[in-house]
């Protein structure tokens, strides 16, 4: 009787922690094959045949298709490059330049995976319309007050996610360091809650 009841317990153990864990990499888009630089961080496989099964089991949660590889690679952002988790109540700038691709695209997420409402009905920008300083870098201001030139406005959500779509890039599978690929900088430059700590 103890036998069963130890195999009984052993079972229900290893389910939970089973469970928990295939929840954990569906929810957070976990895969494998990563590619990581700076805060960026994309899974070029996950276009393709070769995608593994958390991948696969995360799009037909989500629905959401992602870009083929043959098509360009998608990159995701949910921290600055300091770590700290992207916030829409503060400040942040994204500034630099991408790598090489024919056409990119900027948009920003909540949480859900859903586009952020806002007054002024933008939702992100793309290669095309980007103003650029003289040696062809740019400046986006992420943020949920007005900003001169390229403003992305978050509404002051809690969290958020941006997600940088290159299209007909060499970037992919075979990119193994940053160094080969210019990905925007990321930088939180001013917040409510940093100033609200540091008075006396």
């Amino acid at each position: 009787m103890r036998l069963l009841t130890s195999t009984l317990f052993a079972l229900i153990v290893a389910s939970a922690v089973g469970l928990g864990l295939t929840y954990f990499a569906l929810t957070r888009g976990a895969a494998f094959g990563a590619l990581t630089i700076g805060s960026w961080t994309a899974w070029p496989k996950t276009g393709t045949a070769d995608a593994d099964p958390y991948a696969r089991a995360s799009i037909a949660r989500t629905g959401q298709l992602p870009v083929a590889l043959g098509d360009g690679v998608s990159f995701t952002a949910r921290s600055d490059d300091n770590g700290k988790p992207l916030d829409g109540r503060c400040d942040v700038v994204l500034s630099g330049v991408t790598p090489a691709a024919r056409f990119w695209t900027l948009s920003l997420y909540n949480n859900d995976g859903e586009l952020i409402a806002n007054s002024i009905d933008r939702y992100g920008f793309s290669s095309q319309e980007i103003v650029r300083r003289a040696d062809g870098s740019f400046e986006i201001a992420v943020s949920p007050r007005a900003n001169p030139g390229n403003w992305l406005p978050t509404a002051g959500v809690d969290r958020y996610t941006l997600v940088l779509r290159l299209y007909d890039t060499a970037v992919g599978v075979a990119t193994k360091a940053g160094r080969e690929v210019p990905m925007p900088a990321i930088e939180t430059r001013n917040c409510p809650d940093d100033q609200a700590r540091s008075r006396p």
